[in-house]
């Protein structure tokens, strides 16, 4: 039976509001969208920056019944997020906001989902590590307030959960999960440690990577069902802009985002980035460097990362970019062109097919070097007796693997790993 190719992609972002004070709309947003009840969700950390409450002030002023809950999980895991939605189901709430870093905005994607259905997280998650089960019920209102420029979650369908028992991270998909506003004010991100703005800046920066280069959605097989097409389609048309436009940005703001926090040029840079990005990646999908991140942050033993909470830990920006280099030096064969156009993009210098594979890796590692995120998984405390556990872990990614622009395969992700070791 003949295969037939992709004809068609899917593109679709929230509603945004953007700049210096955005964050005093919210009341109003909130209340326009027929709420009366509202459930405000944030980590202690974020809590501790003020912005929640200024959140929670303009909701009470708009005559909204708020409540704060402030013991989002950092890297939430099952745990974290099935407390979060033990709180949210005593109330009686018809509205969420999100305020934090992706931690906060996938809690409360999960929240939502689980105080509108039955059932438990893992039914939801992607296979082959959950069911997949599809969300069937209308989800409340959903309004995104990031503090970070880095995951892009109040752009997309996706909710990362770091799985305990299963020591790996996997996801939930779906378009019903896309917060319906996403405000961005970048005054939220001047408080930001320098090592947070690290790993998050260099999240943004493999999103606009990854998407840019995944495998092209016309050169994926089409679905048996039209109406269930992944989240991840592929690079496309219009995601390829927005990544572009990120790439820019990140290249010539991040350094300066780290170096002083209250440049508020590069913060607001660095804000759009991540929105491109987000809306980019929301689309057409990371691939491998995120499906390593996994294993890789869900698998630690006792690295805790400075500028975090005092916990093992592996930040996301970190995980991510650990491999990143050495990914895009073996994806290189599945279109070069691009992998030199990224490396341009990012760095503001031109290349040729002599500088081969070496461009965009070299590109990544003189940036990783500069901000000074960790560039080994030594760095990390794994060694080469973890090369198995972060293959297979790695190898459940179906998603992320879906749009990867080479085959990949055990002995692939090993020499990649071993690599970054």
């Amino acid at each position: 039976m003949t295969t037939v190719n992709e004809s068609v992609f899917t593109w679709a972002a929230p509603p945004l509001k953007f700049g210096v004070g955005a964050l005093a709309e919210v009341g109003a947003e909130v209340g326009a969208r027929g709420a009366r009840s509202v459930l405000v969700l944030t980590d202690p950390g974020v809590a501790e920056s003020g912005v929640p409450a200024r959140v929670v002030e303009s909701l009470r002023a708009a005559g909204l019944a708020t409540t704060l809950y402030d013991q989002v999980g950092v890297e939430p895991t099952d745990e974290s997020i099935g407390e979060a939605i033990d709180f949210a189901r005593q109330g009686d709430y018809d509205a969420y906001v999100a305020v934090g870093g992706g931690s906060a905005i996938d809690t409360a994607k999960a929240v939502n989902l689980l105080t509108t259905h039955d059932g438990e997280l893992l039914d939801f998650v992607t296979p082959p590590i959950g069911g997949g089960r599809r969300p069937s019920n209308p989800l409340k209102p959903l309004i995104a307030i990031p503090t970070t420029a880095g995951t892009g979650s109040e752009s997309t369908t996706i909710c990362v959960i770091d799985m305990l028992r299963l020591h790996l991270k996997a996801g939930i998909s779906h378009p019903a999960l896309r917060p319906d506003l996403a405000i961005v004010d970048p005054t939220t991100t001047l408080t930001l440690p320098p090592e947070v703005t690290a790993a998050s800046g260099m999240d943004v920066l493999s999103h606009a990577l990854e998407s840019y280069t995944s495998v092209p959605f016309d050169s994926k097989p089409a679905p048996d069902d039209p109406m269930a097409r992944p989240a991840f389609c592929g690079a496309n048309p219009i995601s390829d802009v927005w990544c572009e436009m990120a790439l820019k940005l990140v290249g010539a703001n991040l350094r300066r985002a780290v170096m002083n926090g209250r440049d508020v040029q590069a913060r607001t840079q660095m804000a759009l980035a991540s929105t491109y990005a987000g809306t980019g990646f929301g689309n057409a999908g990371t691939h491998l460097p995120h499906a390593n991140a996994y294993p890789i942050a869900g698998a630690v033993k006792a690295y805790k990362a400075s500028g975090y909470p005092e916990m093992p830990m592996v930040p996301h920006g970190q995980a991510v970019s650990v491999t990143a280099p050495h990914v895009f030096r073996w994806t290189y064969p599945g279109d070069p062109q691009r992998h030199l156009r990224a490396a341009e993009l990012l760095s503001g210098r031109t290349f040729t097919g002599v500088d081969g594979a070496d461009a965009l890796a070299g590109v990544l590692q003189e940036l990783m070097t500069d901000i000074g995120i960790p560039s080994t998984l030594g760095a990390f405390g794994y060694d080469e007796s973890d090369v198995d556990t972060l293959v297979a872990g790695a190898l459940k990614q179906t998603r992320q693997l879906s749009v990867v622009p080479r085959p990949v395969t055990a002995e692939a992700l090993g020499d990649i790993f071993r690599a970054a070791l």
